[in-house]
């Protein structure tokens, strides 16, 4: 099988953070980078690990700070249009954050520049914790790191608040698509090069890594078309004006279920369950995939008595079996990390990233 080799030090603390940040509840989240050649795991050790998984102690609730305000409402910022991933989990969960935090929570769609926008709304917001963003990782690192965006933030303007879901990432084409596996497409590409159309929800998002790394491996060509968001992507599959679309499996599942389009492959073992006889990229023959993690942020300078009390009520949300339940019916999991936690994930992430953008940006040369 191909493998990408992934330094040891951030495979190992992408573990460490993903045994520390699961409830023993919830299925194992997605390997959010591949591990060390030569080290992958057996299927009876990583059974063992999922099965010594233990809550995050919650953060300590804030003592000195009147927060939140009766009379306040708290905004939470999807950069993302209505209908993908990370508005099916926002929405999920934001209820069940309301009940914990006591205040009206409302949702704010802020889509474009694939969530370049929403983003830069959110953490150039007051940082008095009434405004939340929500992003997906590591797409969010890939903003401030390639200098083409010009994006108006770094890594310092933001205050990691609480991780969220995983959501495995998911290869899908339209249902009478003559393609049923990954190596037809391969083959397709390497036959007609820059023909074979696949989307992503957005440039430099994991699914559009993804695909190079797919293109990397066996030396095919994709034309790869980048969508504002994982919504418009399927609507362009679904419509038959691109050959396959990648995002995370949640975006798909409707379209899928429907029979209007049909999975081929998925990047993370928990994929496997979304749909009857879905496969994953190593079971055919490719290795090296890794999924996502969306999150939620407020911008730098809030006060940590603020995040405190807005990760502890995130954990309550996120870790009732109520939300766990209704994220797994529509394929995501459950992957509170407290801010701590989420720093140093978020910190390896933007580390592991970096050669990808650095890729990208040459392919675009």
């Amino acid at each position: 099988m191909k493998t990408l080799a992934v330094p040891t030090c951030v495979a190992a603390l992408i573990a460490t953070l993903a045994l520390a940040g699961c409830s023993s509840a919830a299925p194992a989240p997605p390997t959010q980078a591949p591990a060390p050649k030569g080290a992958e795991p057996t299927k009876a050790a990583a059974a063992a690990v999922a099965a010594t998984q233990v809550p995050t102690a919650a953060p300590q609730a804030a003592s000195k700070v009147a927060f939140p305000e009766k009379n306040k409402t708290i905004t939470l910022v999807v950069p993302y249009p209505a209908g993908g991933g990370s508005d099916i989990a926002v929405r999920i969960t934001a209820p069940l954050f309301e009940k914990e935090i006591g205040v009206p929570v409302q949702i704010v769609n802020k889509g474009g520049a694939g969530s370049q926008v929403g983003i830069t709304e959110a953490v150039k917001s007051k940082p008095d914790g009434y405004t939340i963003g929500h992003a997906n990782w590591p797409t969010i690192a890939t903003l401030y790191l390639d200098p083409d965006r010009k994006a108006g933030f770094t890594r310092k303007d933001f205050q990691p608040v609480a991780a969220h879901v995983s959501d495995p990432l998911a290869i899908a084409v339209k249902a009478d698509s003559p393609y049923k596996t990954i190596k037809d497409l391969v083959d397709a590409a390497l036959a007609k090069p820059n023909t074979i159309k696949v989307g992503t929800s957005g440039l430099m998002s994991p699914e559009d890594f993804g695909w190079r790394q797919l293109q990397k491996l066996t030396g095919a060509k994709f034309n790869i078309v980048a969508f504002d968001g994982a919504a418009p992507g399927n609507t362009a599959l679904a419509g038959g004006h691109i050959d396959a679309f990648g995002s995370g499996i949640s975006s798909q599942l409707a379209l899928a279920k429907s029979g209007q389009t049909r999975l081929i492959a998925t990047f993370a073992p928990e994929g496997k369950d979304a749909m009857p006889g879905l496969k994953t990229m190593e079971e055919q023959g490719y290795k090296g995939f890794f999924g996502l993690v969306r999150g939620w942020f407020v911008p730098a300078g809030t006060p940590r008595e603020v995040v405190n009390v807005l990760s502890a009520a995130f954990k309550k949300a996120e870790e009732s079996e109520e939300n766990k339940k209704k994220l797994m019916d529509v394929g995501q999991y459950s992957r509170y990390m407290d801010p701590d936690e989420f720093s140093k994930f978020w910190d390896a992430m933007e580390e592991f990233v970096k050669p990808f953008v650095e890729e990208a940006k040459q392919a675009e040369k």
